[in-house]
């Protein structure tokens, strides 16, 4: 977006319009928070960023303005710094948007009356693509079948990703298409569901989604073009200045490349590859550059070593409290794992290691503590999710600068089907996010998007209440384990950024840092958790470029 002499006069009377370029700004009369250098509140009243959309100052009330070129009136709104998503899936984001979302159906008669409207509707679609389904959500009590979805579309394959993004659901024509037969043996990591005569049943778990998922049509560049615009779209609607890009694959990877080359880039995104194939194609023998003025980086890569709680994939010290015969599903080998970590560490990689279960977080957390003996220096652990740890294990995440990337909206959607499969004694370290400050570790906050919305104000109300957009439970689900909205708010900026080596650059802003700010209605910080959840974002700017607002 050019920045131009005519925008400025227009922006005299209003902070509508964006700013001019090669030119000191004053953002003046603003309510201003951010979190500082020491990671305290800090509030201010005007905002200075230069021609290049950085900060060169942050003015206290009363304090002298310096001589600018251009000043914007604020009008007394809050200015806040620009959200952070610690870990999301962009590119899911976008295709969820552009395929059937089943997230809001509340039973299984309405998912496949969903299914079949969308299949009616989109009558040239090969394959009926989409996610969002959750059996736990319908009350269910039990994996939907692949002869149900016959019933509302038998004409063409359909397959379905689960809300968690570990199962997926397919009709009869989509598991013979891939060949899945009876005889398919269920592969390392992975299972297929079956009926009583061991014929697939129609969901797949974990790395058994391969069987199917092979043969389901790639996207062509253009659809993926098309996906990460209207993912851009949907996170910068909310806030979302910059994210962390789990399991970012080459074809994702060359999609942002392409955006970033003609200008369409817009949020800021720290990938992580999805495979060391990745990773080596894409950044080479070490963590790439700083790309389009901070805006893209590969500096990590993202492994999985257990799948989730819904689809009892998650591994588990004791056995499910509602299925004794299961733990999970173990992705990786403990040597395996030690390999992978070392590999990346070798090479100055960052590893962000999914870990759901008690046993794999005491699993990701023995690993750490063996390769910070020969990996020295500033490694910055990541665990993504951190769902379940053992109380027990939650002091070890304050040694060696572990990272927890969690997301506060999983306790919220997870809580009874957590209690369900876990028992009521064994609850203490689910969603542990004070402990986790208490034993000295990091706390960066995300949503998972699309697995739960890419909202933050919506998971800083959660963060700080443990209650859902209902108020349920009343006082909290474990309220010992809420954070303060100081917490909240740094775990969705400072605390983001610095999980994403990308302190320095963005995320406080404080002088020498991007001018990534939003104005929205209401002091997340004064605000109610009701209150929180509807705050409106009034403007987004990103590098002191205003890309949303009036």
């Amino acid at each position: 977006m050019l920045r131009t002499f005519a925008t400025v006069l227009a922006a005299s009377t209003a902070l509508a319009l964006a700013a001019p370029a090669l030119a000191d700004t004053l953002v003046d009369n603003v309510d201003g928070v951010t979190i500082d250098e020491q990671g305290a509140v800090k509030r201010f009243t005007g905002l200075v960023f230069d021609d290049d959309g950085k900060v060169v100052a942050v003015l206290d009330r009363g304090e002298k303005r310096p001589q600018v070129d251009y000043r914007l009136d604020g009008k007394g709104q809050v200015l806040i710094p620009g959200m952070i998503d610690a870990h999301v899936h962009v590119m899911d984001i976008g295709f969820a948007a552009l395929t059937l979302d089943l997230s809001d159906t509340t039973s299984l008669e309405d998912a496949l009356a969903k299914i079949k409207a969308f299949a009616d509707e989109n009558p040239g679609r090969p394959w009926i693509l989409g996610r969002g389904w959750n059996q736990e959500k319908w009350g269910l009590g039990r994996f939907p079948t692949a002869a149900e979805l016959d019933a509302v579309v038998s004409d063409r394959p359909v397959w379905l990703e689960r809300a968690d993004n570990h199962a997926n659901w397919g009709n009869t024509l989509a598991i013979t298409t891939a060949g899945v037969t009876a005889k398919t043996a269920d592969p390392s990591g992975g299972k297929i569901i079956r009926d009583a005569k061991g014929n697939p049943a129609g969901v797949f778990v974990d790395n058994a989604v391969g069987l199917v998922g092979k043969v389901v049509p790639a996207p062509r560049p253009g659809d993926r073009d098309l996906a990460f615009a209207k993912a851009q779209d949907v996170l910068l609607g909310l806030g979302v200045t910059a994210v962390a890009d789990m399991g970012t694959e080459m074809s994702d990877w060359g999609t942002y490349r392409r955006a970033g080359d003609t200008g369409r880039l817009q949020i800021r995104i720290m990938a992580y590859a999805d495979s060391f194939e990745t990773l080596e194609t894409a950044a080479g023998p070490e963590p790439t550059v700083w790309l389009y003025n901070d805006k893209l980086r590969m500096g990590g890569i993202k492994l999985y070593l257990d799948g989730a709680l819904g689809s009892r994939g998650a591994i588990l010290k004791a056995p499910y409290h509602d299925d004794p015969g299961a733990r999970g599903l173990p992705l990786l080998t403990p040597a395996q794992l030690r390999n992978l970590m070392s590999r990346a560490a070798m090479s100055n990689f960052q590893t962000a290691v999914h870990a759901i279960g008690d046993a794999a977080n005491a699993e990701v957390l023995a690993a750490i503590e063996e390769l910070s003996d020969s990996y020295t220096g500033d490694r910055r652990w990541r665990i993504e999710h951190a769902q379940i740890v053992d109380p027990a294990d939650i002091p070890s995440l304050g040694r060696h600068g572990v990272i927890a990337s969690m997301q506060p909206l999983h306790q919220t959607s997870d809580r009874l089907m957590a209690e369900a499969r876990l028992g009521p004694d064994r609850l203490d370290g689910a969603y542990p996010w004070r402990s986790v400050i208490a034993a000295g570790g990091r706390l960066a906050f995300g949503s998972d998007a699309p697995v739960e919305p890419a909202d933050p104000f919506a998971g800083i109300a959660a963060a700080i209440s443990r209650t859902d957009a209902n108020g349920e439970p009343f006082g909290g689900w474990f309220p010992q384990e809420t954070v303060s909205r100081e917490a909240a708010l740094a775990g969705y900026t400072s605390g983001a950024a610095y999980a994403g080596f990308a302190e320095g650059r963005f995320g406080r802003l404080i002088p020498g840092e991007r001018a990534d700010f939003l104005l929205v209605d209401r002091d997340p910080l004064l605000a109610s958790p009701d209150e929180v959840r509807a705050t409106q974002v009034k403007e987004v700017w990103i590098g002191g470029v205003k890309v949303r607002g009036e």
